[in-house]
This record gives C-alpha cells, structure tokens and sequence, in this order.
C-alpha cells in the first residue's frame, strides 16, 4: 500500500474486535512518529504504550468517543485493545507550541497503522488530567492525544458533503463520512 492509498482507506475506526496487537506492530507505528516532522527539529513528544485491561478499563472512563453518534453508547468491549498515549515533554517545549508536532505524528501512526492492517482512533476529547493520573505520569508530561489502535470492527466509507459534516453509523455498524469535495476546498488564483 501506497502512502496516497493509506490516505484514501484510512477512517476513524470506533469499533474494535478483541484481539490483541503484536507489540513490534506498535513499535513500528511508534517509529514513524519518530520519523515525523518537528518544529526546529526539537521532538518534545514522548509515547507510551497501554495494553493491558486493567489500565485500559481506568482510561476508558476518560474518553469520549465520536460526539456526533448521540445513540451510540460505545463499551469497553468495543474499545481498542491498545492505547498509545502521546506526551509532550515541557522541559523540551511548551505544550502549547507543540500542537502542530502532535499532529504531525499522531498522522503518521495513523497512516503506519492503516498500512499494517491496523484501524486506528485519533482521541482528542479526553480527560488530560485524569489520564495523567491514573498513568503516574512526571510533572513536566502533558497528555496531548490518546491513539487508540487495534484490529477494525467495522469498516468505514467517504462520500461527498452536502449538508452535513456529520459522520454516521449505518445499520450495519460501519461509519460512514462526509468529506468536502475538491472543488469546494481548491481555491483558484
């Protein structure tokens, strides 16, 4: 699989089937983070891995999965069977100047991950806080993003935007999502 193809066939997986990831999977997708770019090349981010299920039902609490499916009220069993907890260190950069470096990997394992077969969930509307505390983590640690990972439980389908920017479930469980056309995002000068 191509990078372009990547792109095109990875969606936000929130359904996850039981088994676990291969830990050199995981390192993997954790290298392209790595390898990703940085703002004066100063890599603030730090990453640990939670896979285990005694910790992950303490996180699961913590996170609030796809605000716009109001009748979905996802369970631990659908989680990910793997979180990758991305940490932006402050005695290398203020958090706040390191969104951009967050992104920049958070993508990266997001497309590693779909090239291994892997569905990935990029988590944002979590409890910073209370993820730092269940996790122990340093002082000069700020939780950025959670990336949920695991193998999909359902599958997911783009189609053009019309009126809505909301993403959906269909009968089937898969999630289906809207997405601007090229003509509405190029601009022409």
């Amino acid at each position: 699989m191509n990078v372009y193809e990547a792109v095109k066939s990875r969606r936000t997986i929130r359904k996850f089937k039981r088994q676990p990831l291969q830990n050199e999977d995981i390192m993997q997708i954790i290298d392209c983070a790595r390898l990703a770019p940085y703002g004066a090349n100063l890599q603030p981010l730090k990453f640990a891995v939670v896979s285990d299920e005694e910790t992950r039902r303490k996180l699961f609490p913590l996170i609030k999965y796809a605000g716009y499916l109001t009748d979905w009220d996802p369970t631990f069993e659908e989680c990910p069977t793997s979180f990758i907890i991305v940490m932006n260190d402050t005695d290398i950069k203020p958090t706040d100047k390191s969104e951009c470096d967050s992104g920049a990997a958070v993508m990266s394992m997001c497309l590693a991950a779909q090239a291994l077969g892997i569905g990935s969930c990029w988590l944002g509307a979590i409890d910073r806080k209370g993820i730092s505390e269940v996790l122990k983590l340093d002082k000069r640690l700020d939780v950025t993003y959670l990336l949920g990972l695991g193998y999909a439980d359902q599958t997911g389908e783009v189609f053009d935007l019309s009126d809505s920017v909301k993403y959906y479930f269909d009968d089937d469980g898969n999630v289906h999502v809207p997405k601007r056309t090229m003509d509405e995002i190029i601009i022409n000068l």
